[in-house]
């Protein structure tokens, strides 16, 4: 249903009908035939509403907010809520015979309406993004999903944000620019959203805080949807005077919200101001000549949106109050304290925010900035383009926790140094040192004497056959032992870490950490399997002529022997030569065989305790690997792959 309502304080009455609607009667002495149809179709849509108690007791809820919130501050023009006529005609009732009525018979400005929410439905075209910000917001959203399990969600918040918010942004229209007007106590504000309208649509005063709630203004249709995005109710959307639409064609698909004091002493005010603020496309700051150096103003907002240079305007009003030169020097000193918030003033067909000075009051400059507003609106880019700043600054939130001035990542000297740290953990140079004495050993057991050899037979009974040294025995070596592999862990991990921002190092640190969990143990088991072959160390092609030939001494020595005793016996004839020398023979023969295959045995000996070090060092290694750098690797791996996403998210290359 509809609610009418003309305040004209010198003309008109207003007096409310039976079923909650206030019709507007002028005062006539006659009527003309024009009015008299017009009663008579009033009559007809009152009989056809009759007895509809629900609709009734709606239409007197919309009388009373159209009253609450319709006043104007000079209480001079009217206010039309416009609503379904009920039924399937969707007519909306400013559109009517009463509308018509009262317009013709007003004799004045037409008055600001609500926007219609019945209207004809409209499909304004969505939103398009180009190619590099498209690449752009999906790199961010890759960075966010590869970083949620390293990063709490509070780091990530913002980011977040800003994807809902262009993804919201992208599924509107795309025809139309939010821009609000934003502003301090008595900066004028809402009297420079009344100039830009045409009409008073905001409430001006001299009370504090004037502006309760945001209010908006729109020169085109279908932007309900964008306007429901900021929350702003249908009773405080307007539409500027008809015959103002026309002449101001060019701002044509703005829509203008007059927002509360941002500086407000009302908390829900500055929430208000800080919600809507990150949701339209583009915000114009009006100061005055007294606060536009305001602490609170660029410390809080402007500051915090340097990036956002390209979709502000920086309006200074009321320079009507200011005499002379005074003007130029006040809007100087305010670019000066633009620079140096870092917000970049777009002068000389440089991109950045646009300076102006006007008087909302006075209409001096006004035009500038409606000049100013139409191109810009115009260009249809501001959306793309507020949305792309939202962009550079998250990334610039996040980029004390990806980006990092030095070199990453684990060198091939630091994984050098682990696998021999972890190998002097396990004892690989003890182990191959063992393998060559057991090679020496089993060497001079084939090739040496028989009387020597008997004799290391009886102090070797009680060692292993095989030959192997037991490389952990003691219980101080084995706890010395598992403290090197743990200053082997803690000291990759540092290196691995070293330069990381904060939440990748200590990723990288908790996965050496879980990595090294049953490391010792792992190594104690290589060092069982892989040290020392079981069995005896295998023999080279000369060891069987050389135990031939020391069989062979060893055989004259026994001849000479035998020798020498049938003669003492008295069975052979007296001859001390012959067997003194073989004995002679055999034994300086003996000895010097067993010394030349000592000799011959220490290069394969030193290959074969070199190739059992190999084994055990690469067995460490692997092990250490698998699970301490393998781990460390993908966190590093998976920090470069944020790192690389984060550099397509701020448009530069990351090497």
């Amino acid at each position: 249903m509809t609610a009418v309502t003309d305040q004209d304080h010198d003309r008109g009455h207003t007096e409310p009908a039976e079923d909650g609607a206030a019709e507007s009667v002028p005062e006539k002495t006659e009527k003309t035939e024009k009015a008299e149809k017009a009663e008579k179709a009033e009559k007809e849509v009152e009989e056809a509403k009759e007895g509809e108690e629900a609709e009734a007791s709606g239409a007197e809820t919309d009388v009373a907010a159209a009253k609450e919130a319709g006043a104007d501050g000079d209480g001079g023009h009217a206010r039309v809520e416009d609503d379904t006529a009920g039924g399937d005609s969707g007519t909306a009732w400013d559109d009517g015979l009463i509308a018509r009525r009262v317009n013709e018979n007003a004799g004045e400005q037409a008055p600001p309406v609500v926007e219609r929410r019945a209207s004809a439905k409209q499909t304004p075209t969505t939103l398009a993004y180009d190619g590099v910000l498209r690449s752009r917001l999906d790199a961010l959203r890759e960075l966010v999903g590869l970083s949620r399990t390293r990063l709490d969600s509070r780091t990530l918040a913002e980011a977040g944000r800003v994807l809902d918010e262009a993804a919201a942004r992208r599924r509107l229209s795309g025809q139309h620019t939010v821009i609000a007007i934003a502003g301090a106590t008595g900066s004028g504000k809402s009297q420079l959203f009344n100039a830009l309208a045409g009409v008073t649509i905001s409430e001006t005063g001299v009370r504090r805080p004037t502006t309760a709630a945001p209010i908006a203004c729109s020169w085109s249709d279908g932007a309900a949807a964008l306007i429901d995005r900021l929350g702003i109710p249908p009773r405080l959307r307007r539409r500027p005077a008809g015959q103002h639409a026309d002449a101001e064609g060019q701002l044509r698909g703005l829509v203008l919200v007059d927002l509360p004091d941002h500086d407000s002493a009302a908390v829900q005010h500055r929430e208000q101001v800080d919600r809507v603020l990150a949701l339209v496309d583009a915000v114009v700051w009006v100061v005055d000549p007294e606060k536009y150096a305001d602490a609170m103003l660029h410390e809080r907002y402007l500051r915090p949106m340097a990036g956002h240079a390209e979709v502000m305007f920086v309006v200074l009003n009321q320079v009507d109050r200011l005499p002379g030169e005074a003007a130029e020097q006040v809007l100087d000193d305010l670019r000066r304290l633009l620079d140096e918030d870092g917000i970049a003033l777009g002068e000389y067909g440089e991109p950045g925010a646009t300076v102006l000075a006007l008087s909302a009051l006075t209409g001096d400059g006004v035009g500038e900035l409606r000049e100013a507003l139409g191109q810009f609106v115009t260009e249809r880019g501001a959306a793309a383009r507020r949305i792309s700043a939202d962009v550079d600054a998250a990334g610039w939130g996040l980029r004390p926790v990806y980006a990092t001035s030095r070199r990453t990542g684990l060198s091939e000297e630091a994984r050098d140094e682990f696998a021999a740290r972890l190998a002097d953990a396990v004892g690989a140079t003890a182990a191959g040192e063992a393998a060559e004495r057991a090679w020496l050993r089993n060497a001079n057991r084939a090739c040496g004497t028989p009387w020597l050899r008997l004799w290391r037979w009886y102090q070797d009974r009680s060692e292993p056959s095989t030959g192997r040294l037991p490389l952990r025995t003691q219980a101080d070596e084995e706890a010395t032992a598992r403290q090197r592999v743990e200053q082997a862990v803690r000291t990759v991990a540092e290196r691995a870490s070293a330069g990381l921002p904060t939440p990748w190092a200590q990723a990288v640190r908790e996965a050496a950490v879980r990595g090294s969990q049953g490391l010792p143990e792992a190594l104690d088991d290589l060092a069982a399997r892989a040290g020392l072959p079981p069995g005896r160390p295998p023999r080279p092609g000369w060891w069987p002529a050389a135990v031939l030939v020391q069989a062979s001494m060893t055989l004259l020595q026994v001849v000479g022997g035998l020798w020498l005793a049938g003669q003492i016996v008295g069975v052979m004839a007296p001859n001390l030569g012959v067997p003194v020398l073989l004995m002679v023979a055999g034994i300086i023969g003996g000895p010097l065989v067993e010394w030349s295959c000592r000799m011959a045995a220490r290069g394969p000996a030193r290959r074969y305790g070199m190739d059992a070090e190999r084994r055990l060092r690469e067995a460490a290694a692997g092990c250490g690997r698998a699970r301490v750098l393998d781990p460390v690797a993908a966190e590093l791996l998976r920090y470069r792959e944020v790192r690389e996403q984060y550099g397509r998210v701020m448009g530069v290359g990351v090497g």
